[in-house]
């Protein structure tokens, strides 16, 4: 694509136009790089649509790249589960699949020439030693006592550490870089540390010794002819020691441009976090509805277009900031809006009997499945003389501005009839159990031919046709904005909102969501956005909602600052 042409302005875009528009490169090759340790959260998700994103607009290509260079944390299980996610999102890497590991060989290779080079050595020094003489952000560090090793003694050192011969942690490769250099990172960084178990996922137990992050990550940009390497903002630092390795080995160099990593109020994203989250039983695995995970979030019922759009409102920045949680949740509302049919449930079911209404009759009565989308067309839906609404329509002593019913008022059942309370039945408890209407059969499709008028609408399912199902209330998992907001004597998950999972039983749905599969996503009329959930069998169908039709956090925020 030519970089004059309508691209999205960013400051990230605008530094790969330049380079091509100076022909720097001729050419824009990015790479999405996770580490399969864990699942794919909404801020991975920032970082592979920028770099999918940018591919794409500039006619470029992206590579999908396993960093796995640590086996003690990486399952095969992860990467599927990250291609998938991938995939769901809209984005391809055609043949472009690698990993770290593909490259050891080449990478002990390089490593090699640095040693010969008298650029990089064997440190005898335990991992306590190591951290501690590194120094701090005001003192230098101090050198190794085996820093001065000959060339001879660190190859035989370095070959014997790639065939096992030594025990974890006994030895690592450094490079010799500045101890004394102001950028920690340039303090002879290490490269390789010895690991005999467990056995790697993709080359089983060949190695014994495993490429640190940071001498991986820019070889391995350089080995694939990446010209722009885009990495969250902690790179930054990171950036001088990339451009040493591969101005010492003579390679093809790679531009790195840094940028903010997404943050989102009332949410955790860092892994440890989630993994406490997990571990200590908060949530229900990582596919949690509540949990920031794109799994979860496509189980709760977010669309990958909400998501993709979100992320692209959210902007790029390159400062650090934190985006209000109600963006996301205001574009996951706008795009169901748009696109979820609608469907009647009742969640907390009442009963209604139309005394003055045939008792076996049943009719059909027509139903608009989007009013957004004229091309989803309409259902049919029975009606009979007994009926389901929600528990909170009806009140013995109606408050003002409570329009909906009450004894001796008339309210408009959604395209069905007028009904008019005429009667209710309470059990010994005081608690409503039935309620005796009339209906007007001049009022079919919620119109009176004499023109009276009626102010409360309300949804409802025939009773004899109703299926039951599970419902799952899912709301914010934290109660503050700042989840890590906590006091002396407290831990984030004290911050955990006591009330963002709440199960209701024997809900009541029309005959329609019979046909549901896991995954659909409907609006409930008047109760929000939902999705069927993978739980569901045939007889006991379980629905997540994915999203209130309002914003109540806005109310509650309100109050709470008055």
């Amino acid at each position: 694509m030519n970089p004059e042409e309508n691209i999205p302005t960013d400051f990230i875009r605008e530094a790969v136009a330049e380079d091509l528009k100076t022909e720097r490169f001729d050419r824009v090759h990015t790479r999405f790089p996770p580490e399969p340790n864990g699942y794919l959260h909404i801020g991975h998700a920032k970082a592979l649509i920028i770099d999918f994103g940018i591919a794409r607009d500039f006619g470029g290509k992206c590579n999908l790249r396993f960093d796995d260079t640590n086996p003690v944390k990486e399952d095969v299980e992860y990467v599927d589960a990250i291609k998938d996610d991938i995939r769901w999102l809209g984005f391809d890497w055609g043949d472009r699949e690698s990993y770290a590991s593909d490259y050891f060989d080449k990478l002990y290779e390089w490593a090699v020439m640095l040693v010969k080079k008298g650029k990089a050595y064997i440190d005898d020094q335990s991992p306590e030693e190591v951290s501690a003489n590194r120094g701090t952000l005001t003192e230098p560090g101090k050198e190794s006592p085996y820093r001065n090793r000959s060339v001879e003694e660190n190859l035989n050192l370095l070959k014997r550490m790639k065939d096992g011969e030594f025990p974890d942690g006994s030895r690592v490769l450094r490079a010799k870089i500045d101890m004394g250099h102001a950028n920690i990172n340039m303090r002879d960084p290490v490269m390789y540390r010895i690991l005999h178990e467990p056995p790697h996922h993709r080359t089983g137990t060949k190695w014994k010794i495993y490429p640190m992050y940071d001498w991986a990550h820019g070889q391995n940009d350089s080995m694939q002819g990446i010209t722009h390497s885009l990495c969250s903002l902690e790179y930054e630092n990171h950036r001088p020691l990339y451009e040493w390795f591969l101005d010492q080995l003579g390679v093809f160099t790679t531009r790195q441009i840094e940028f903010a990593r997404l943050n989102i109020s009332y949410t955790v994203l860092s892994k440890r976090n989630l993994l406490q989250l997990v571990n200590g039983g908060y949530v229900d695995g990582w596919d949690d509805p509540r949990m920031p995970t794109l799994r979860a979030m496509r189980r709760r019922g977010y669309t990958p277009e909400a998501i993709i759009n979100f992320v692209n409102r959210a902007g790029v920045a390159k400062n650090y900031s934190v985006v209000d949680v109600a963006l996301l949740e205001s574009v996951v509302r706008d795009d169901l809006n748009t696109n979820a049919p609608r469907r009647m449930g009742v969640l907390n079911p009442l009963k209604v009997i139309i005394t003055n209404y045939p008792e076996n009759q049943t009719e059909e009565l027509e139903f608009v499945n989007n009013p957004e989308d004229e091309s989803a067309g309409t259902r049919m839906v029975p009606f009979s003389n007994e009926l389901y609404i929600e528990r909170e329509d009806f009140r013995v002593d109606p408050p003002k501005k409570y329009f909906r019913l009450g004894p001796g008022r008339e309210v408009r059942l959604r395209y069905g009839y007028f009904i008019k309370c005429e009667d209710f039945v309470e059990d010994e408890n005081g608690n409503i159990v039935e309620i005796h209407c009339t209906y007007d059969p001049e009022t079919r499709g919620g119109f009176a031919p004499d023109g009276r008028r009626v102010k409360g609408t309300l949804h409802w399912v025939s009773s004899r046709h109703a299926i039951d199902a599970e419902i799952r209330l899912y709301d914010r998992l934290f109660i503050k904005e700042n989840p890590m907001d906590t006091g002396d004597d407290q831990y984030f998950t004290d911050n955990i909102n006591p009330d963002s999972l709440t199960i209701l039983k024997h809900c009541k749905l029309e005959p329609s969501l019979a046909d549901a599969k896991p995954g659909d996503r409907f609006q409930f009329e008047r109760r929000g956005y939902f999705c069927m959930d993978m739980d569901s069998m045939d007889d006991n169908l379980v629905f997540n909602r994915t999203i209130t039709l309002r914003d109540t956090w806005a109310k509650i925020s309100k109050q709470q600052k008055k």
